[in-house]
């Protein structure tokens, strides 16, 4: 019987939506990352509302900035709580001018562009705000796309 190798996590991504259940996620990111000695980045996928808000003029960028890092403050507290290194970004889920831009396709997008080696996003969002649209379908669609192992919590 032949071992086999050992499983390397550098990087962790976490999917989120500003959401209770992605919030929890990231303490999951944050646990693998913390048992693998790997670093967690944290994805801001905005929501469709969000993004048609912006761009007609109704909902105020810096309002949208706030609540993004209001956010990342918070799930912060939890990667300093670890000793786990967080990296945030942001991106929109949706796109006016591109039919295939969606959120499953960000989140494999981001994956593939920063070497991500272990994927965990919400699975089923439980509270009825507009950013809990943002990846409640996304589950279905990084479990059968992703390369990397993924945990759906």
């Amino acid at each position: 019987m032949v071992a086999s190798e050992p499983v390397t996590v550098d990087t962790v991504l976490a999917p989120v939506d500003g959401s209770e259940e992605s919030a929890t996620a990231v303490e999951y990111a944050v646990a693998v990352a913390d048992r693998y000695d790997a670093s967690v980045h944290a994805l801001y996928v905005l929501g469709r509302g969000v993004v048609q808000g912006m761009n007609a003029g109704t909902l105020e960028e810096d309002t949208v900035a706030e609540d993004t890092q209001g956010f990342f403050a918070d799930v912060g507290t939890i990667a300093d709580e670890a000793g786990v290194s967080l990296v945030t970004s942001v991106d929109d889920g949706f796109s006016q001018t591109r039919k295939t831009r969606h959120p499953g396709n960000v989140v494999l997008d981001t994956a593939d562009a920063i070497d991500a080696d272990f994927i965990v996003l919400p699975r089923e969002p439980v509270t009825e705000t507009a950013s809990a649209e943002v990846l409640e379908k996304v589950a279905e669609y990084v479990l059968s796309y992703a390369s990397q192992p993924v945990l759906s919590v």
